[in-house]
């Protein structure tokens, strides 16, 4: 049994967007870990003189419609007066214990996949300073209610070797967990080869940075090495912290291109940004 709880402030305006991305964001971790979610619980915190009976059933609805997606039932919840309004799920979902993924295992010579292009963090500031257009509000919004449930289903057909969600501490904050308690292992990343979502580096230029991405910044700049011919913008980028990011998968050469065709095949673009290696002075390295 695998048991995993997410829930957070409304990151788009409309409710029902907003529980879709919710509930998609909270099933992440049991896809990340090769886990199959079955049930959830709804967790509610909204400030009744403020929000709507109507835009708080739609949020409801959201998070319903998109855990039938999953093949989740959601069971019941909690909700709870509060200040500033929250949603999320606690999921419970199944594995076989010689079939988890962990997110601590990758080996020298594998290759990384990332399955969702990152810079929701940006655009979405963006969104709350009122300059993200509506069609860029709507592809991110897109982007951060898809499912990683077939992203799971092909990297267990192939046997990857490790794998974590990419959610608040950014891609390289995730990416160093993966590494952070390993002496033999590193990783080599190429920055150009990272998708990023369309108009992310101007948003980025542009000054639309979130206090998550500073504080990830803060954390990770000690740990990395990054190449100093590297546009800010785009190293930026590396440390926004994404909302129902994709799967960063580790995966053996052999495998990588039967990934990457069964990928594409069930609507998943996905990339090689890295290779995992000898570790060195720093846990990554980015160039």
């Amino acid at each position: 049994m695998i048991q995993t709880v997410d829930f957070f402030t409304p990151i788009v305006d409309d409710p029902y967007d907003f529980g879709q991305i919710a509930a998609a964001n909270s099933l992440s971790d049991i896809y990340a870990m090769g886990g199959t979610p079955r049930t959830a619980l709804n967790i509610l915190g909204f400030p009744v003189e403020v929000v709507s009976k109507e835009a708080i059933a739609r949020i409801i609805q959201g998070g319903y419609d998109k855990a039938r997606e999953a093949g989740v039932e959601i069971l019941g919840g909690h909700s709870v007066k509060d200040p500033e309004l929250k949603y999320g799920l606690a999921v419970t979902g199944f594995v076989h214990p010689g079939e988890i993924i962990r997110n601590n295992t990758p080996q020298i010579g594998d290759l990384l996949v990332l399955t969702k292009p990152i810079g929701t963090g940006i655009l979405t500031t963006a969104l709350k300073k009122e300059k993200l257009p509506d069609d860029l509000l709507h592809m991110v919004t897109g982007v951060m209610k898809q499912l990683n449930k077939t992203a799971a289903e092909v990297m267990k057909q192939h046997g990857a070797h490790a794998c974590t969600d990419i959610t608040g501490f950014g891609l390289l904050g995730h990416m160093y967990e993966m590494v952070a308690e390993r002496q033999d292992v590193g990783f080599r990343v190429e920055a150009l080869k990272i998708p990023l979502l369309p108009s992310a580096l101007e948003f980025a230029r542009a000054g639309n940075i979130p206090g998550g991405l500073k504080e990830n910044q803060k954390f990770l700049t000690p740990k990395v090495n990054i190449s100093t011919e590297l546009d800010e913008a785009l190293v930026q980028l590396l440390f926004d912290p994404q909302t129902s990011g994709g799967l960063l998968i580790a995966c053996s050469p052999e495998s990588v291109d039967g990934v990457l065709r069964n990928l594409t095949t069930v609507g998943v673009e996905a990339s090689v940004i890295g290779e995992c290696v000898p570790r060195e002075e720093k846990a990554i390295e980015v160039i």
